[in-house]
């Protein structure tokens, strides 16, 4: 229980910044209301925006013939303003579509006021205490908040829901992860927790809140309708190579949003990669996730799914950085491109054999140092000489046959990085102006970034949501 007890310190609750919105209107609504009641065309409430506020107001200078007292206007020195959030939004980061309780709503009126009436600063941060004080306020951190529509799937250490916020009526994916009170909370629940509670991206999932019991810990997420994997399997394997490309691009742009911060994915697979009904990817289930420190450390070899990881952790190296992921993208790359996973291995050994006949046995020019890994030496694996990438892909072009290529070196240090991807000649055909968005913009804001229909294309390219045995089994 202690140890539940400083994990719910230790990290603090993160959402998505608020803007002008359903909430602003409500606040305003408030104000003209309140403004009226006190002189209704005279007198102008200061804003909480501190750049806003305006001066105390004033009588207007006596002079002959002047009105009496009782008829004296009052006036601002400084024009009303639009009410601004911008201070709400630095004291609490709220979802943009929230819908705020009418209580809170009143205590945040009465708050304001008391401020003006002691000329207090309007933008007075809020420790963590209050701050944590009024998301409770709010209905954050409380089960009630949410509700359970359906299971999507259930695993070993959580289960996860369909749900709906009554904050903003959105959809929401609940993980329950099931506590033992003994063991506390699971290291992958703490790595993901921490991890995304920082990360703000259009191609990274949202955590949205956090729910602590005694039984339980609810991460809530946002919802999105599929993953790529059963976007593959719903187009029949078969995307179209404008769609393979706009999905490849989403995919880099999270990846190196996360490594320039060092953080490494570690199971990078289209079951982890979550898709909405707009198209757009993110990435998702950060459970073994690391942030990379510096100097190197050694980490567990036992990462990325058998299918996209790197031989050089298959070979047992527990020394790596974010090149571990960039194999797995271009094994992704090449299932969006065939409708087939490059190397279904059922082991470890397998697994290998299967890169070296393609990608062909590694020696020292192109894998430096690998004579004198025992590991692999022990294999004894035949010489394979490697083979033409476009015989295995026909559909890619020639750019995007070369970015596979550089995809799938051997050589970590040769190895292309997601940002380097990113300005790949294979991409030129999005445009320019997909390399300027900011990172909480979709690519899919861009007018010309628009996906095709699928060759392979059914009923419904997205299968509806809670369908399946294996859905959501990845985040688990």
């Amino acid at each position: 229980m202690n140890k539940m007890k400083n994990f719910k310190r230790r990290f603090s609750l993160s959402v998505p910044r608020i803007e002008e919105n359903e909430f602003t209107e409500q606040i305003n609504q408030l104000n003209i209301q309140h403004t009226q009641a006190l002189t209704p065309d005279s007198l102008t409430l200061p804003s909480l925006h501190p750049e806003a506020s305006p001066s105390p107001v004033s009588p207007e200078p006596a002079t002959p013939g002047a009105q009496s007292p009782s008829q004296l206007q009052y006036r601002s020195k400084a024009p009303h303003r639009r009410f601004s959030m911008e201070d709400v939004s630095k004291r609490m980061s709220l979802p943009m579509d929230i819908r705020l309780p009418p209580e809170f709503l009143k205590k945040l009126q009465m708050e304001r006021e008391m401020e003006s009436e002691n000329n207090s600063p309007p933008c007075k941060p809020l420790s963590r205490m209050s701050r944590r004080a009024s998301l409770s306020d709010i209905g954050f951190g409380k089960l009630e908040t949410y509700v359970k529509l359906g299971k999507l799937g259930e695993g070993t250490y959580a289960t996860v829901f369909k749900g709906r916020s009554k904050l903003t009526e959105n959809l929401v994916a609940l993980k329950e992860i099931r506590l033992e009170h003994e063991e506390g909370a699971p290291c992958t629940a703490i790595r993901e927790v921490s991890l995304l509670k920082n990360l703000k991206h259009a191609n990274i999932v949202t955590l949205h809140d956090i729910i602590h019991t005694e039984r339980s810990l609810t991460l809530v997420f946002e919802y999105l309708d599929s993953d790529l994997k059963q976007y593959l399997d719903n187009c029949g394997n078969l995307m179209s190579m404008n769609n393979v490309k706009i999905f490849m691009f989403q995919l880099l742009r999270g990846l190196s949003y996360c490594h320039k911060r060092k953080i490494l994915h570690r199971d990078l697979k289209p079951q982890n990669l979550l898709i909405n009904d707009k198209g757009e990817l993110k990435l998702a289930d950060f459970g073994l996730a690391r942030a990379k420190s510096v100097p190197t450390k050694t980490y567990s070899n036992e990462v990325v799914t058998l299918w996209y990881r790197p031989p050089e952790v298959l070979l047992g190296t527990t020394e790596y950085s974010t090149p571990i992921d960039m194999w797995g993208v271009g094994c992704i790359l090449f299932e969006m491109a065939t409708g087939r996973p490059m190397f279904p291995g059922s082991s470890v050994k397998e697994e290998l054999h299967l890169v070296f006949r393609i990608i062909g046995t590694p020696k020292e020019d192109s894998w430096p140092g690998i004579s004198n890994n025992d590991e692999f030496r022990s294999y004894m694996f035949p010489e394979y000489r490697p083979q033409p990438l476009i015989n295995h892909v026909p559909r890619l072009d020639t750019e995007g046959i070369n970015m596979l290529t550089a995809l799938l070196l051997y050589d970590t240090r040769t190895r292309v990085s997601a940002e380097a991807s990113l300005r790949h000649p294979y991409f030129l055909s999005l445009g320019e102006n997909i390399h300027s968005l900011a990172d909480t913009s979709s690519v899919f804001s861009l007018r010309e970034i628009k996906l095709q229909k699928d060759p392979g294309h059914r009923s419904s390219v997205f299968q509806p949501p809670g369908r399946g045995k294996n859905r959501r089994q990845s985040i688990f």
